[in-house]
Order: C-alpha cells, then structure tokens, then sequence
C-alpha cells in the first residue's frame, strides 16, 4: 500500500499506473474510519483495478468551528485498518496541500442545498464541492463511491458530476450499522457510553416512520410524532425529519408522487450531531 501526503507524487503514482490499469476506483473519506467506509473499499475494490482512499478533514465544509476542531482525528489506525483491507493507495494531504490559497469559489446548487443539511449548515455544501471536485482532478478515477447515509451529499455530487462532465460513474453504497440499528458514523466516537445507547432513538425514530407513512398516517402527524419520540430526553435534540424524493430532493407533503421517497433525520445528542435517511 503506498502513501501519499502530497498532489504531485500522487499523480505521478497514478499516472504511471493507468496504461496497466482499466479502471480506478475513488473512496474520498474524512478519516475515523469504521466498517461501513470498509464497505466503500470493498466496493471499488471489487470493481476497480487500483482503490484510492483519501484521507482529509476538509476545513471548507465545516461552518462550525469547534466542530472542526473536535472531529476525530485517527490517521495511524486508519492507515492499519486500510493495509488490512489492501488498499492500494492513501493519500492524507494536509490543509495547505489542498488549499494553498484561500479559495474564492463558490457553489450554488439551488434548492439542493437550501434545505434539510444545507437549511441548517449554510455553505457546508459548497466546501464539500470543492474538495470533491479537487480530489476528482487529482485523482481522475473512473469510479467514486460514497455512503448512502450522507444521501443529500450524494444527491449534490451527482449534479456536480452532471454539471461540470466529470468523466466517471458515482456509487452509493448502503448504510451500514451497528446491531442495534445506529447508522456508522465518524461522529459515534465523540458519543460517551450513555450517548451512545440514547443515540439508537433516530434510527428508531425512522422505523417507526416508514411503518406510519406506509401505512398511510400524514407526514405532518408523523413528524410531530417523531419528535415526541426523539426530544423524550432532554439530552437530544431533533433539527429536522424530512420526506423527500431521492431523486431530485423535493421536499414531499406525503409518499404520494415521489417513486422513491427518503426520510432525513437530523438532531443532537448533547453536542454531537447525527444524522440518518431511510427508504420508504
């Protein structure tokens, strides 16, 4: 496995390697890496001749300061977990690698990131773009592949892929979770032991919704429901639960009109946010 904290060797690297290879596969992580970006390995792995990872937390798209300071930082175990995996390459770059300037660009994805994330953390979306777009440029790969549980981020990167004739396929790769139900997250290891078991109530939360909607309850009964489920403890917080069409992100009023409806659940456990999606 080689490791890369620097553009130019990494582009050297891959350029020598693309006349032997077909295809180049993208798994772009912050770090803290659990089993559901394992999921992400194995995936290009399985469909890619050489599997990048890339290992950044990326100072543009956080709009909270001490959120960036407090993000789980565990490079030395991240580089162990992906030579297990064989990984063929890292690349770890630090800030001013990346961002050698203050950039000036901005992205604007209409309604794509006014609501839900975007509602909430303004500009985060346009900080995600950009080191998407920087790691596509650097890397070039074929293939690129990101978790389902981030799917309003997936939702942005398609149509940025679309926009700019990014020349490669996305992937999304389905949630994993713990036996209990807590979708994977970096942010779980800032969760204390008590955290931890409360932070169950937004998966439960959207188990309860599907069954509803399906049923046929109205999504504003439903909403006000799961958040008298989720706000039972003082210690958590809902922000939003949302239903919207997975394709396109439009908000929905009801299950109807959409062929594939997604909830969003977004909220607190102490000062630790999480958030989670199910399909309906």
């Amino acid at each position: 496995m080689e490791i890369f904290n620097e553009i130019a060797p990494l582009k050297a690297f891959l350029k020598a390697k693309k006349q032997a290879l077909n295809s180049i596969g993208l798994v772009p992580t912050m770090g803290a890496l659990h089993s559901g970006h394992i999921s992400l390995i194995e995936a290009s792995k399985a469909e890619n001749d050489l599997t990048v990872c890339s290992i950044f937390v990326n100072p543009a798209q956080f709009n909270n300061p001490n959120d960036l300071q407090r993000y789980p930082r565990t490079l030395d175990k991240d580089t162990l977990l992906l030579k297990k995996v064989e990984c063929d390459a890292i690349f770890c770059p630090d800030s001013t690698e990346m961002y050698r300037h203050q950039p000036l660009i901005k992205f604007d994805f209409g309604h794509l990131d006014k609501i839900m994330e975007g509602k909430f953390r303004p500009g985060h979306f346009s900080g995600v773009a950009l080191v998407v777009s920087k790691l596509f440029n650097i890397v070039e790969p074929h293939h690129a592949y990101f978790g389902q549980k981030d799917w309003q981020q997936y939702s942005i990167i398609r149509q940025l892929v679309d926009d700019l004739n990014f020349n490669l396929i996305l992937h999304s790769v389905p949630t994993s979770r713990e036996p209990d139900g807590l979708a994977m997250s970096s942010r779980n290891l800032r969760l204390n032991e008590s955290q931890r078991q409360k932070a169950i109530v937004f998966f439960e939360a959207l188990t309860f919704a599907k069954r509803a909607l399906n049923d046929g309850a109205p999504l504003v009964q439903v909403q006000q429901k799961v958040m008298q489920l989720v706000e039972k403890d003082a210690e958590i917080k809902l922000e939003y639960f949302e239903l919207a069409d997975s394709k396109n992100l439009n908000l929905l009023e009801n299950v109807k009109g959409a062929s594939q409806p997604i909830m969003c659940i977004a909220g607190f456990v102490g000062e630790i946010r999480l958030i989670d999606n199910m399909f309906l």
